[in-house]
């Protein structure tokens, strides 16, 4: 599968300022993100997470090292709108990536501002707004919507761009469960039926579950790199480095401890409780 992003010997570092010295944010990280893959990245606060995804379509620049997209060095000046174009990003508060007063021109401003044709961006628009099950709001104002809505707008505006890979950092943070579940299933969405590569940083663990590949970070380095059946498996190691599990894994976790002996790599209600149901039967 062909490589979308990759990272060789990725340094960075803040500007040291006099409170505060040089150090390392991200330490000779070495990645390769597939294209049209799932990915989730974890790691406790100050691993390097959002520092990381902000390399991934040139909002930073590394220190050290390099950073490719699709080959596309983000270094070098002449790739940069190219770069953003297939790597585009959706953060925690999307009043920060509104800039328009009506839904439908907010979705349009990037592809206006890359000089598309009229048609070509209205096709755009209604394509995105669709996708995220806002078309019917596309005459609304964007500040009198919810904030599952404001986010859905949000990722629209970046699909609009049509890029081959998405990064969302920690997109659900600032959600209720209502507007948290939608913005998972457009999640979902993008990568099985649109072919979306997506990077998707999280402090939710049962978001984190649904991943292909588990990516967790500390003090600025891969720390493991697995599917998450593998990695939540290692509770103890995790919790070492301060991060929980999927609450259906501490369980199974804390009933083993008790004599059971249940498969950790279980991350569904449901799924758990048939586990249990049938450890309970065997046992009787």
């Amino acid at each position: 599968m062909e490589c979308i992003i990759k990272t060789e010997n990725l340094n960075f570092a803040y500007t040291p300022t006099e409170s505060a010295g040089y150090r390392l944010i991200l330490n000779d990280l070495n990645l390769e993100l597939k294209k049209g893959t799932f990915v989730a990245i974890i790691g406790h606060n100050g691993s390097g997470k959002t520092t990381l995804a902000k390399h991934f379509n040139a909002i930073l620049l590394p220190s050290g090292g390099h950073v490719f997209v699709s080959g596309m060095d983000t270094g070098v000046d002449e790739y940069l709108i190219e770069i953003r174009r297939r790597v585009g990003m959706v953060f925690q508060n999307p009043d920060n990536q509104i800039v328009a007063t009506v839904v439908e021109e907010d979705v349009a401003f990037a592809p206006e501002n890359l000089g598309y044709p009229s048609q070509e961006i209205r096709n755009r628009v209604d394509e995105a707004l669709k996708i995220v099950g806002m078309y019917e709001y596309r005459e609304h104002a964007p500040h009198l919507l919810s904030g599952g809505q404001k986010q859905r707008i949000a990722i629209a505006g970046v699909l609009a761009m049509r890029p081959e890979c998405v990064v969302f950092d920690e997109p659900t943070a600032m959600l209720d469960p209502r507007g948290r579940a939608s913005v998972l299933k457009i999640i979902r969405e993008l990568q099985e039926n649109h072919g979306v590569a997506v990077v998707l940083i999280t402090h939710h663990m049962d978001e984190a579950a649904g991943a292909d590949r588990l990516i967790v970070m500390s003090d600025g380095k891969v720390l493991m790199d697995a599917a998450p059946q593998e990695i939540f498996c290692d509770v103890d190691k995790l919790r070492e480095k301060g991060l929980d599990v999927p609450d259906t894994t501490l369980l199974l976790y804390e009933l083993n401890k008790e004599g059971f002996n249940l498969s950790l790599d279980i991350f569904t209600v449901e799924d758990c409780a048939d586990a249990l149901y049938a450890a309970i039967k065997k046992e009787n």
